[in-house]
């Protein structure tokens, strides 16, 4: 498989079309941070710690999918905060699951995906939002070293994806199954979705792309983790990541995105709910 061969943006630059109409920047611009949780009791502490110390004003929407290591007494023993949402899915449904619900509740004007498993460093937020609030983007990737650290397996499973993207859509992007994907909250609510597990990144990817949507990539720092220590991805959910971009490329442009205002509620059983306090 061949494609387009593309340059690299170096730290600071980002690359894209500027998003249409003149948006002006929010006085008080918040981001919703959203974390899907799944059996992670060890890292929880930290990965929370480490987003609260983003430099950014922001909200978390924590979902846990169903854990069953204690991530969820964790949650529950901590005191209310402000800016936090905590949500239990009533069973493991999926990354792509606890993503749609915690789009129910975020309420930022951006929306980013942040996994739990301490790979990807929160301190590159404000790099990924450099160019959604100046108004130059509606999308913006993170894009990870491109280095084989993280295994041989996954790394060039991401670039098979990533060349697929390119080739079928055009996207010209370096990293397509990055977790640091950043949206304008407006634009993603427009985006019906069908995910439940790791195939959110090749379904919003590809409606996307088919939206004309032109995705900006910045560098970011990533440190890889294990399949032993801990890393979820399994072999399935690459070729449900190459199903969904065949299909998607071929699907009717009608149903890329909602024609009337969308059902608010969530898909998906929820046991508990703490909103953040008034």
């Amino acid at each position: 498989m061949s494609f387009a061969a593309t340059t690299m943006p170096q730290p600071g630059e980002a690359r894209g079309k500027r998003a249409e109409g003149n948006q002006a920047m929010p006085a008080n611009p918040v981001l919703s941070v959203i974390v899907p949780v799944y059996n992670e009791a060890l890292h929880l502490d930290e990965l929370l710690e480490a987003i609260s110390a983003a430099p950014v004003q922001k909200e978390i929407v924590v979902v846990d999918d169903g854990s069953t290591d204690g991530t969820r007494e964790k949650l529950l023993a901590m005191p209310p905060s402000h800016g936090v949402t905590i949500l239990f899915h009533e069973k493991n449904c999926g990354k792509g699951a606890a993503i749609r619900t915690a789009l129910r509740y975020a309420r930022g004007t951006y929306i980013l995906i942040q996994d739990s498993d301490l790979e990807y460093d929160p301190q590159d937020y404000p790099r990924l939002l450099e160019p959604l609030e100046r108004g130059q983007a509606n999308v913006v990737y993170g894009v990870r070293p491109d280095r084989p650290e993280r295994g041989l397996r996954f790394y060039w499973g991401a670039k098979l994806l990533t060349g697929m993207v390119n080739l079928l859509y055009g996207a010209g992007i370096h990293d397509e199954a990055t977790c640091y994907k950043a949206f304008r909250r407006s634009l993603l609510e427009t985006i019906p979705l069908e995910c439940t597990r790791f195939e959110f990144c090749p379904e919003v990817t590809a409606k996307l792309c088919r939206l004309g949507e032109k995705i900006w990539e910045v560098p970011i720092s990533y440190r890889p983790r294990s399949r032993e220590e801990g890393k979820k991805l399994r072999h399935r959910d690459g070729w449900m990541a190459i199903w969904t971009l065949l299909r998607l490329r071929f699907a009717s442009r009608q149903t890329l995105c909602y024609a009337s205002e969308p059902d608010k509620t969530s898909p998906f059983a929820i046991t508990f709910c703490r909103l953040p306090p008034r």
